[in-house]
């Protein structure tokens, strides 16, 4: 192979790609397997088994377990917009994100208090490893589909004596992490999320309706208060295949003299 030219692999996927544009393979029929497809194309398992999982990745086809690969239906991707102002409307943020887009959001939820802060939570809080917390796991639902997860972990150092010690129940049960906080006088006043790719779990996968493996965008996020603490820190999975998520930022008006 020349060192301009693409690897096999790539090869294999392009001519599979170009096949199921031009409508070999109508959506949904199952594909020749996997065997028989590498020695069409003349190349190893290996390289076969990459190109396949490169175009489930792009959403072209699915795996289905003990039963092959099928050319899969086309993605209908909705946007997720994260932006400042999600924290500013009152009330749940998740639910104030589908209201925009038309969706009814609703979710689940289960806390355990008293959870043991593993080592890279207790980093993200400020505090010290084995440190008590309340674990609060999510599946959020747009219009009774999967939509996202999170799993949430909150200091009880901070919220142990208060009404709001575990989210979803008491007096503001389901009001987003701002408003909660609010309440025992902690304001809030900056949060940061870091975006990365990844691929689903496979419990991950069996609560979002994906197959193991499936791409997913997981989210860490963190809420601080205005002296600097961190409050609560989250884990944050979007599945790639139904939600595109998108950043708005404001521009600050120009200052004057």
């Amino acid at each position: 192979m020349g060192q301009d030219e693409p690897p096999p692999y790539q090869v294999v996927a392009g001519d599979l790609r170009r096949r199921l544009r031009d409508g070999e393979w109508e959506v949904g029929a199952r594909l020749p397997s996997r065997a028989q497809l590498a020695q069409h194309y003349g190349v190893g398992a290996n390289v076969m088994q990459k190109a396949m999982e490169r175009l489930i990745a792009e959403g072209l086809l699915e795996g289905r377990t003990g039963s092959g690969t099928y050319a899969a239906p086309p993605r209908e991707r909705r946007r997720m917009i994260r932006s400042r102002h999600r924290e500013r409307r009152g009330g749940s943020p998740f639910r104030a994100d589908m209201y925009e887009i038309g969706s009814n959001g609703t979710w689940e939820a289960s806390s355990e208090a008293r959870t043991p802060a593993p080592d890279n939570i207790a980093r993200r809080l400020g505090i010290e490893p084995d440190d008590p917390t309340v674990r609060t796991t999510y599946e959020f639902l747009a219009d009774g589909k999967p939509a996202q997860l999170s799993l949430s972990w909150e200091p009880m150092a901070l919220t142990g004596d208060t009404p709001i010690l575990l989210p979803e129940m008491g007096p503001l049960a389901g009001k987003g992490v701002v408003e909660r906080m609010r309440s025992i006088g902690v304001d809030i006043e900056t949060w940061m999320e870091i975006p990365r790719p990844a691929r689903a779990t496979a419990e991950q996968a069996a609560l979002l309706g994906l197959n193991t493996g499936d791409l997913v965008l997981t989210i860490e996020r963190t809420y601080y208060a205005a002296d600097g603490r961190a409050v609560e820190t989250a884990d944050i999975v979007v599945p790639d295949r139904t939600w595109e998520v998108a950043y708005e930022f404001a521009v600050d008006p120009p200052h004057t003299d």
